[in-house]
């Protein structure tokens, strides 16, 4: 059985009037579940300016199923981003170097994850985590 674990560090000495320091960890599991994840889509690509390119495909991620998507930029001029979209909805911008993990529901065939490159080409990274194929014997 795979194991993913996903660990969110947060730090800053001057970010408040004291020091904050916070940290999350969380095991990835099959939807209703204590069975890890155990299938993986991640890839690096360059994305031209001018349209919105479809990375995640709903249809692989699946509906009522534990997905999760990581999208960083990895772009280092700090005036181009990269919109993300989820179903053709913009749900926010990252920045060059900004990285973002959230969960997916992929209800409908229509639910895509896609980016559209602002400014100039962007070097994106991306991984779907999800609950693999069944593989069945024939």
């Amino acid at each position: 059985m795979a194991t993913t674990t996903a660990t969110l560090t947060l730090s800053s000495a001057d970010l408040l009037s004291d020091s904050l320091s916070v940290s999350a960890t969380q095991t990835l599991y099959k939807a209703g579940t204590t069975t890890g994840l155990d299938g993986i889509q991640y890839e690096r690509l360059e994305v031209p300016t001018g349209d919105v390119y479809d990375i995640v495909d709903a249809t692989t991620a699946g509906a009522n199923k534990a997905n999760k998507v990581y999208i960083a930029n990895k772009n280092t001029t700090e005036t181009n981003y990269v919109d993300v979209y989820v179903a053709a909805l913009n749900i926010g911008r990252l920045y060059a170097g900004d990285w973002m993990f959230i969960p997916l529901e992929a209800a409908a065939a229509t639910q895509d994850v896609g980016v559209e490159a602002i400014g100039a080409a962007q070097h994106i990274e991306f991984a779907l985590i999800h609950e693999g194929k069944t593989l069945v014997a024939s």
